[in-house]
């Protein structure tokens, strides 16, 4: 069809359209509409000057209508393609007729109903549900003006099955084998119960069996590393950057469950006998003398390298009370049953679920023995549903008129307690759902603000959403090119790799005191001179030096170790000087004026106890940055690195992180049929070689990501401040563009001046009350979310930007409360 047949349609559906435009419409409902006479006409109308001729070089951007017709499974990339543009505001452009908030609003939802049924028996279309397309509801319907056109209905969210998360598991496994200490007011940075398990400095996430027993070992730390029996997170995650806690996003598939049922063998094992379970009698002494002689050999790496001294660190349970006495009678394996049951799934067992479980144990005790049998039998605890899902299937309570119930009991407060930890609920709050004071919104609030207003309460979850939504934990995982890396003045090898989990944990602290402050959070996060550092963060912190200033310091370093000699040799005629002296000040670090980071001691939340190489030390020191070259997360090298790759910086995933996470902007994603790939010109600087995203067909996306990420070029891809690349200036000029709010576009001169002007926006800290929801609500808002959302906003706004307050309004809302297991209108349309 050519563009005059496409204006000639026009005329045909104009009728059409004016009933169209007269109409109102509640987001969400099913629109009982097909693409000939709803979603054509608006193609027509808006999208055919630019897209309706057949040939698809001679459109805008190298995309056709012509041949487009009703949604199928071969035409639902195209379909997609449409959705984004016209979701995102991006199609028709603004020179053009645009389309009335009903109509895109309509047409949005038609497109993605319509994708869904298409692909229903090939995966489903699911990118609609992804946290990174939340932004894509438009940002100025949920805390602007609401055409009188647009109706809401009671918002809720869908009932659905959560899995836990890799993290969640590993904890709940934890406290099954390991005694944490409580937390101590004098020490609160110290990792206490309650606190998520650490990873170690390799960045593995394991749970080790009796480490706090050690008290020798044969071999060096990697061989003490492979010696130790340990437990690694099963349950995989599907993301690396971004919002992790969705329920749709992970499932348990069967080598998984294989994997689980193994793990649960040796923790029922290590729960009943201790180190015994993995050691020999001989290695359980106060006194590693003692056994000398059973030490001989090359025992590196081997399990019976160990000493574990007598001491019983480990909580002893029924299950520890079933296997120590002969026999096995109901009722110790009654006990057993049901503590597992609830350590591992939150809640007692009902009588059916408790019967069962006795059954099976009961059985296999009978085909295998006491020993074997208890522990095949009680391994099928862990695979329970419920150890590995949590549900929110509100199967109790009548729905209202809007076809919502209300959670309650164990749904709500494990829904409540899920919010914040990762083990079970405290007494108080298990007390209150017993008693039936589970079941209102009261009910809710007081048991969140008693939680909140307690720091003996361990709250992982909240810091794990800060940790998913600056993305600053992920810079340990960059592989990075060795000479890559030598040219930005850091050393390299493991050690640097070590210095970026440590980086990861003293960002945790440094968010948690800014918490617990709980004065203007995202601003401070933004803005803060401070940083919680270690000795090796001088560097990291420090100024690239120039090859001038570098080969000047290598000179006084040579001038300062020849004088020392020199010294030594008159006071010591006639005698050899030592080798320490030849070359005294041979580990500076000549490449980075390093940064003098001194303050106040504080611990950050590591392993209680040093596990070789293979652990991190708490210690730390609250300290200033220095000025003029750092402000807040976004320039330390936690996140710098984290939002870099193996050669250089990667300023348009940094450029895309502050248009979607600050600015609240949509970026659709890149077409299949684009080789997203930067030249490979090492003496060229990243500016220059971006020079291809400015092609017309990129640049439409990129001059909303390019010009933010930019200024971070202040920083190389260590994170290390420099003033040179390639020694030229380094250009860090930018510029904020099409952010929603006027006052905030416009040039920038580097990162900080950014920083500085995006902080101080309400469109911010509105976007971050949109992913904060997303987090908690574990789903993307729509705009019946426009109440809970303004309301989260407004709590946080009269409070002085509070995070408690910001929560108690979300974990209190309807959206959090209610459950939905149909649509309203969805029976009507059957």
């Amino acid at each position: 069809m050519t563009k005059i047949a496409y204006a000639c349609a026009v005329l045909a559906w104009g009728c059409l359209l004016a009933t169209a435009n007269a109409e109102t419409y509640t987001p969400g409902q099913r629109i009982e509409k097909d693409y000939r006479t709803f979603a054509k006409p608006l193609l027509v109308t808006y999208c055919g000057d630019c897209h309706g001729e057949k040939d698809p070089e001679a459109n805008e951007g190298n995309f056709s209508l012509y041949d487009l017709g009703a949604v199928d499974d071969l035409n639902a990339a195209a379909w997609t393609s449409v959705w984004a543009q016209v979701a995102l505001k991006q199609m028709p452009p603004k020179d053009m007729p645009e389309l009335e908030v009903v109509e895109r609003l309509q047409l949005s939802d038609w497109i993605v109903q319509e994708l869904s049924h298409a692909l229903k028996d090939k995966g489903g279309f699911q990118m609609h549900l992804d946290p990174g397309k939340g932004n894509f509801v438009d940002h100025d319907l949920l805390f602007g003006p609401l055409p009188s056109d647009v109706q809401l209905r009671p918002t809720a969210s869908p009932a659905r099955i959560w899995r836990v998360t890799p993290e969640e598991h590993i904890t709940r496994l934890n406290e099954l084998i390991n005694s944490e200490a409580e937390y101590d007011p004098a020490k609160p940075g110290l990792r206490t119960h309650g606190d998520a398990v650490p990873t170690n400095h390799g960045g593995e996430l394991k749970l080790y069996f009796g480490i706090d027993r050690i008290i020798k070992w044969q071999g060096g730390t990697v061989a003490y590393a492979t010696a130790v029996k340990s437990v690694p997170a099963v349950l995989s995650s599907s993301r690396d950057h971004g919002l992790k806690n969705y329920p749709h996003f992970h499932t348990v598939n069967s080598a998984e469950a294989t994997q689980i049922i193994s793990i649960a063998e040796d923790i029922i094992r290590y729960m009943a006998y201790g180190p015994l379970s993995i050691a020999e009698p001989y290695q359980i002494t106060d006194d590693p003398n003692s056994i000398r002689d059973k030490m001989q050999g090359d025992l590196r790496g081997l399990p019976t390298s160990i000493v574990y001294n007598t001491k019983i660190m480990r909580p002893l349970t029924p299950v520890y009370d079933l296997m120590k006495n002969e026999g096995a009678d109901q009722e110790s394996i009654r006990k057993a049953v049901d503590y597992l049951f609830e350590a591992l799934t939150f809640r007692p067992p009902t009588i059916p679920e408790s019967d069962a479980y006795v059954a099976i144990v009961q059985q296999s005790i009978n085909k295998l023995g006491k020993e074997d049998g208890a522990v095949l039998g009680l391994s099928s605890i862990f695979l329970d549903r419920d150890a590995l899902f949590r549900t929110e299937l509100a199967k109790k309570g009548q729905p209202d008129e809007h076809g919502r119930v209300m959670l309650q009991d164990w749904e709500l407060g494990l829904a409540v307690n899920h919010a914040f930890r990762y083990i079970p609920p405290d007494d108080t709050l298990r007390e209150a759902i017993l008693s039936g004071r589970m079941r209102t919104k009261a009910d809710v609030k007081r048991e969140v603000e008693r939680i909140l207003a307690d720091d003996s309460i361990r709250k992982p979850r909240v810091l794990q959403f800060f940790r998913d939504y600056f993305d600053y934990g992920l810079g340990g995982y960059i592989c990075k090119d060795t000479n890559a890396l030598e040219e930005t003045g850091i050393r390299t090898g493991q050690g640097y790799y070590f210095s970026l989990f440590d980086a990861t944990a003293s960002t945790d602290r440094l968010v948690e005191l800014i918490l617990q402050e709980d004065k203007q959070v995202l601003k401070q996060l933004l803005t803060t001179d401070k940083v919680v550092a270690t000795s090796k963060d001088n560097a990291f912190f420090g100024e690239r030096r120039t090859r001038q200033e570098t080969a000047k310091s290598i000179a006084e370093a040579r001038k300062l170790d020849k004088a020392d000699l020199e010294a030594w040799k008159q006071a010591n005629p006639g005698e050899d000087p030592p080798r320490s002296l030849l070359n005294k000040r041979r580990n500076i670090n000549h490449k980075i004026s390093e940064a003098d980071l001194t303050g106040e001691p504080i611990y950050a939340r590591v392993g209680r106890r040093s596990f070789g190489s293979g652990s991190m030390k708490p210690e730390r020191v609250l300290a200033t940055v220095p000025e003029g070259q750092r402000l807040g997360i976004l320039t330390h090298p936690s996140w710098l690195v984290s939002h870099s790759d193996a050669m250089d910086n990667h300023a348009i995933r940094r450029g895309r992180w502050i248009y979607e996470r600050l600015l609240g902007g949509g970026i659709p994603d890149v077409p299949i049929t684009v080789d997203a790939m930067l030249p490979d010109e090492p003496h060229h600087t990243l500016r220059e070689r971006m020079r291809v995203t400015q092609e017309s067909y990129c640049w439409t996306c990129h001059q909303k990501m390019d010009p933010l990420g930019l200024p971070f070029e202040m920083y190389n891809h260590a994170g290390v401040y420099r003033k040179l690349e390639l020694e030229k200036p380094v250009d860090t000029s930018g510029e904020i563009i099409d952010s929603g709010d006027p006052e905030l576009d416009g040039e920038v001169a580097d990162a900080i001046e950014m920083i500085q002007r995006i902080s101080e926006s309400e469109r911010t800290e509105q976007v971050f009350v949109r992913h904060a929801f997303r987090f908690w609500m574990g789903r993307n808002e729509t705009l019946n979310d426009r109440p809970v959302l303004q309301d989260a906003y407004q709590a946080y706004k009269e409070s002085g930007g509070s995070m408690k307050a910001m929560l108690t309004s979300l974990l209190t809302s309807d959206a959090f409360l209610y459950r939905t297991t149909m649509r309203p209108d969805a029976a009507k349309s059957e």
